[in-house]
């Protein structure tokens, strides 16, 4: 099962989770206080490029007949589109900028380059999503209705297809998000209306209005002799944007090492535990400037789950004050590179399509899913909270993961 007692499985105090919490609440306020025009001239400089970008690719596509300009048109496109929904769209609707009290920029006036409706995506990302990060039964994305992600579902015959819905969700990203607003699961359950639902697809219809008729309709017919061109172009660039957006996603989310909750342990959470469950829900990537430009700095998933109203330019320099804090308190610090990421992320989907009785690892001590009760499985709970008269040193969960994966626990 899941993660039930997160204070347990991390092997902290709750004085140590409260004093773990003022020191991240210092390095907000610091932050926050620090906000200035560096910030603004920033996210200004990212949306005269990104918009510099679109406009030279629809004027290079005008020529789509022509390879160079086609490939052209199509790479600026893309990175346009990229730019735009991660470190603008997915950012600004954060309130990341709200701070400038620029109505261009203001998480109530942006909306994005995607089929989803930015009043939807805030409602299921920003609130549901962050809220309930990875608590089961609660947070949405977790599998989005459609995969199986963790032991804690239940397996079902349908989910024999979780590869081949990952394989869709990849190419159909930005509309697989304007559905996940629909909130199907509560449809199911019998929690959300069919007038609730008809409701929001009417919103998502007028968006998705907007979008094909932009990329499908209006810029094909102003290329003239070169339309057919120009709308495979169009779509090529969108599926571009729909791969390394859900790669970028799934890395941040569901490698080994981003643990699931219970409801249990979200109902008794302190805001510390809030923290400390953002801390080990989430998980990075390692991308220099340019890659983590291209992620909306999402790379830096912990920190991001951790400051998700903080400006994006800022993480790189908050990831360094967070590692150290994992340090401090003997936490793991959840990274690798992308590939290394997403491998794990596609691994769990492909095994996951298989019924437990199939798998090796068991719902208390997966690669995916742990408890606080795999300590126990892997041979006796150690008594690790707090410092080691020995060394001197915080024993925390790092501590005693080591030491069940070197087998030290299964003799002690």
């Amino acid at each position: 099962m899941a993660i039930t007692d997160i204070k347990q499985y991390a092997h902290l105090s709750a004085e140590d989770i409260e004093a773990l919490a003022h020191e991240l609440d210092a390095i907000r306020a610091d932050i926050e206080d620090s906000r200035g025009e560096r910030d603004a001239r920033y996210i200004r400089r990212a949306i005269q490029l990104q918009r510099g970008l679109a406009a030279a690719a629809r004027v290079a596509l005008f020529a789509s007949h022509n390879r160079i300009a086609r490939f052209a048109g199509i790479a600026m496109l893309a990175s346009a589109k990229i730019i735009e929904n991660m470190e603008l769209g997915h950012n600004i609707t954060h309130g990341q900028w709200d701070w400038m009290n620029d109505p261009e920029i203001h998480s109530t006036e942006w909306e994005w380059d995607t089929t989803s409706p930015s009043v939807q995506w805030k409602k299921s990302h920003n609130f549901i999503h962050h809220k309930y990060t990875n608590v089961v039964g609660l947070d949405d994305d977790i599998g989005y209705g459609i995969m199986r992600l963790t032991r804690d579902q239940r397996w079902e015959p349908w989910m024999i297809g979780n590869p081949v819905y990952n394989l869709l969700l990849g190419t159909l990203f930005e509309w697989g998000v304007a559905a996940h607003g629909l909130e199907t699961a509560k449809v199911r359950a019998k929690e959300k209306t069919w007038a609730e639902v008809r409701k929001d697809l009417r919103v998502i219809g007028r968006k998705v209005g907007r979008q094909v008729g932009k990329d499908y309709v209006v810029f094909p017919a102003l290329a003239g002799r070169n339309w057919k061109s120009n709308l495979k172009a169009n779509a090529i660039a969108n599926l571009i944007r729909n791969y390394w957006t859900y790669a970028v996603i799934f890395c941040g989310h569901f490698p080994d090492g981003a643990e699931k909750f219970t409801r249990k342990e979200f109902e008794n959470e302190t805001p510390g535990e809030w923290y400390l469950r953002q801390m080990l829900a989430s998980a990075n990537f390692r991308a220099g400037p340019l890659m983590a430009f291209m992620s909306g700095n999402l790379c830096y998933q912990i920190e991001h789950h951790l400051f998700p109203d903080l400006p994006s330019n800022r993480y790189a320099e908050i990831g360094v004050r967070v590692r150290a804090l994992c340090e401090k308190y003997d936490l793991p610090y959840t990274t690798g590179s992308l590939p290394r990421q997403y491998f794990q992320s596609f691994w769990t989907i492909a095994k996951l399509a298989l019924p437990d009785k199939l798998l090796k690892a068991t719902v208390d001590d997966a690669p995916e899913t742990h408890s606080e009760l795999k300590f126990r499985i892997r041979g006796g709970l150690r008594e690790s909270i707090g410092i080691d008269p020995a060394t001197g040193n915080r024993r925390g969960l790092r501590t005693a993961i080591r030491e069940i994966d070197t087998g030290i626990l299964a003799t002690g």
